[in-house]
This record gives C-alpha cells, sequence and structure tokens, in this order.
C-alpha cells in the first residue's frame, strides 16, 4: 500500500485545485474546465486515463449534457434530448446507481481474474480500454443532509485508470479532493450557462447578451437601425374555438417553426410571440451610408430578411401539404417587412419590463401586415424595404394604414399567388 504523498506531490495538487477555483471566477465553459482539470491531473502524476462528467442543464433543446475525455485527447460532448427516454445504457450505469441509491462514491478494481463487472461499462473499458480501477462519484448541489441526488442538482464523474496496480490511496485522496473544487467550479459556470440559456430563449440571442450584461432598468436601451418583421396567423379565433386546446397549441408551434424558424437560421432576432403573432428584427451593424439604397449593410439586412421570408413561405407550403394529405385545412398567415429606425430596449413597469422595439417603424411593419389579409398575399413589403432589397416586386399599389397620413406604397415578390 503506497505512503502518503509527498511534499512535491501535495504542491502539484494545490496548483490543480488553485486552478480550479480561479476558473470559477472567470467567464469559462463546463467543458475547458473539464478538460484543463484532466490534463492538470495527469501533469501532477494522477494516473487518470479517462474521466467522465454528466450534469443536469435547463435549456429547451436538452436536459442534460454528459462529457468524455481520455488522456491525449478532447473532450467529446453528449447531449440528452427533451422528450427522449434515458437510454438502457444510462439505466445499467454507475452513475444511475449513485442516484437510485442516493450513494457518492462507488469504486471497482478491475485488475485480475475475478473482477467485479456488475456494470456494463465496466467490461467494456476493461476490454478495450485496459482500465485497471474505476471511481463513480458524485457531487450535489444542496445541503449535505440532501442526498437524494435524483431530483437534486449536481454533477455526475469518474475517474479511470490504467495504470497496474490501479489508483493508489494518494492517488484517491487527491482525486476526492478536487472532485469536490471541480464541482465549485462547474457550478457556478452551470448556473451561468443556464442563466444565458434561459435569457437567450425567451428573449433572444442578442436581447438575452443585453440584459445578462446589464441593460435591464426600464428605458436602457439604443436607436438601431433594423429591418421589423412582423407575421401573423390568419383566422386564429375561429380555430382556437373549433379546436381542443391541445389541437391549437400544436398549430401554434407549427406555425412560429415555420415563421420564426428561418428568422433564427438566417441570424434573425425573434423578440416576442403575441398570441398568435411574431415580431422579429434584423439589426443592421456597423458604419451605415447616409443613402440606404446603396449602403451594404442595408443591403445584406433586407436580403437576409427576405430570404427568411421565401423560406417561411416555403416551410409552410410543405406543412399544407402535409396538412392537406391529413385532411386537415391549410394554414393561413401574413408577412410584413419595413426598414427604419426603432428604439431597441426595456419597456414596462419598474417590476416587470421586457426586451423589444418599439416606435413607428415597429407600428408601421404592423400595419403592412395587416394588408396581406385584404390583398390575400403571404408577403407585403414597403416601399423603403423594396428600394433597398432585390425583387422582382409586384407593386400592390398604394394604400391608407391606420395613423399615417399620406397611402403608403406596398409590394409583394411577383413570383407569390395569393393564398387559398
Amino acid at each position: 500500500m503506497a505512503g502518503p504523498a509527498s511534499h512535491t506531490d501535495t504542491v502539484l495538487i494545490d496548483d490543480v485545485a488553485d486552478w480550479l477555483m480561479s476558473r470559477a471566477l472567470e467567464d469559462s465553459s463546463v467543458e475547458a474546465i473539464f478538460q484543463g482539470c484532466c490534463t492538470r491531473l495527469v501533469a501532477a502524476d494522477i494516473p487518470v486515463s479517462r474521466a467522465a462528467l454528466t450534469y443536469r442543464t435547463l435549456h429547451p433543446l436538452f436536459r442534460a449534457i454528459g462529457l468524455r475525455w481520455y488522456r491525449g485527447g478532447a473532450v467529446e460532448t453528449d447531449e440528452m434530448l427533451h422528450g427522449v427516454d434515458v437510454s438502457e445504457g444510462f439505466l445499467q450505469s454507475p452513475f444511475h446507481h449513485l442516484l437510485s441509491s442516493g450513494l457518492g462514491f462507488l469504486r471497482r478494481r478491475l485488475e485480475g481474474d475475478t473482477p467485479t463487472l456488475d456494470f456494463p461499462v465496466l467490461a467494456e473499458l476493461r476490454e478495450q480500454k485496459h482500465v485497471t480501477d474505476y471511481i463513480a462519484w458524485a457531487v450535489p448541489f444542496g445541503s449535505p443532509a440532501m442526498p437524494d441526488l435524483r431530483t437534486a442538482d449536481g454533477v455526475l464523474g469518474s475517474w479511470s485508470t490504467d495504470q497496474t496496480g490501479g489508483f493508489t490511496d494518494s492517488n484517491l485522496l487527491a482525486l476526492k479532493r478536487i472532485q469536490q473544487r471541480l464541482a465549485v467550479a462547474c457550478k457556478v459556470t452551470i448556473k451561468n450557462q443556464i442563466t444565458r440559456n434561459v435569457l437567450a430563449a425567451y428573449l433572444g440571442p442578442d436581447a438575452g447578451e443585453r440584459v445578462y450584461s446589464g441593460s435591464i432598468a426600464r428605458g436602457s436601451g439604443e436607436n438601431i437601425h433594423a429591418v421589423i418583421w412582423f407575421a401573423d396567423l390568419r383566422d386564429s379565433t375561429r380555430l382556437s374555438t373549433e379546436m381542443p386546446v391541445e389541437a391549437f397549441l400544436g398549430l401554434l408551434n407549427e406555425f412560429f417553426e415555420c415563421i420564426a424558424g428561418p428568422v433564427l437560421d438566417k441570424g434573425g432576432e425573434v423578440l416576442r410571440f403575441i398570441g398568435d403573432a411574431v415580431l422579429a428584427i434584423f439589426p443592421m451593424r456597423g458604419e451605415h451610408a447616409s443613402d440606404m439604397r446603396n449602403c451594404p449593410i442595408h443591403r445584406l439586412a433586407c436580403e437576409t430578411a427576405l430570404a427568411a421570408a421565401r423560406e417561411a413561405i416555403g416551410r409552410a407550403g410543405t406543412l399544407n401539404a402535409t396538412r392537406a394529405a391529413q385532411g386537415k385545412s391549410p394554414i393561413r398567415f401574413g408577412i410584413g417587412l419595413h426598414v427604419g429606425d426603432v428604439m431597441y430596449g426595456n419597456i414596462g413597469v419598474p417590476s416587470r419590463v421586457e426586451f423589444s422595439v418599439v416606435g413607428a417603424t415597429a407600428n408601421h411593419a404592423a400595419k403592412i401586415e395587416s394588408l396581406c389579409k385584404t390583398l390575400d398575399v403571404p408577403l407585403v413589403v414597403s416601399q423603403d424595404f423594396a428600394r433597398i432589397a432585390p425583387g422582382p416586386w409586384k407593386s400592390l399599389g398604394r394604400h391608407r394604414l391606420a395613423g399615417i397620413a399620406t397611402p403608403q406604397r406596398v409590394s409583394t415578390l411577383a413570383a407569390l399567388m395569393p393564398l387559398k
């Protein structure tokens, strides 16, 4: 049995522990922290050949993240999606055993003729990775008096070695010390990631980062140039009364995937879902030419918004084909596009604010979209937008819009047929 760690070993482990604490104070990622920890353990003569880390998160797409590291390699990442059943492999893993039993530590020696291979992964590690010793551990993000990790936040991890004889006693002491500090650094980073995930999911990536950076007080914001995108589902009142609630919500989500999905794919910002409507922007960042028609920044934003509109109409066509095959009526919608200056910032009451755009340009876009129903087309754009973005455009004439003194010329794409 190995004796106590030497002074040199202790100093090296101190360096790893100090590095982990410094990561907790900096803006980093769990992947970078995990990679750095593992490589520093090897440099400190802790014979880790493989390590794993799993943690719960709050994200609209996935519920947990798993990381794996092999000596000399980069971190591999697995994302566990919402709505997907827990894999049989996880149910038969040491991690699941820790969760279901409330244990915080498990060790299996894999050398010799009669190793304990009570989990399938252990046989795999022994045969394929020549692992001689395996440790699984759990650290909850809560009170030590709450051992039930099945409902608590925390991290699950493992250390493996291919060293003959496995981990020594001094190795185990070092790893137990480091895994606590690794959990602390991960906790801070995971909470920051969750905050950013939630802000991005509910506000959009740009607005979410602005709020995260401190733009939270009512009235904080700035004037920006942007393409304003306003889209609305037709006949929603009738649909909501004729359809069961679950079916109508499903229809709304299908509609939003068709309409808002292309905005996000093209780099736009979806600011609000207003019942059955979508408010989005394509901001224009950089130095602007005085003439919008000859400004490459304005042109790029308008071209991108138009490409997103084409994609949205195409997706809706595909959805309607599927609905027709199922004997369902098609969805009808309108998209209005306008370009100009808006106030981009926080509005509301002191205790309840939202990040959005306000101003005449935003109102103008919503009123232009309302013409889609009158003119029976899926897309209507303002004259200002049509002057910047290449068409070919089909003029729809001049129309009066509420609150605007002079009739406004609007257009649609020449290739678009009226909605039927």
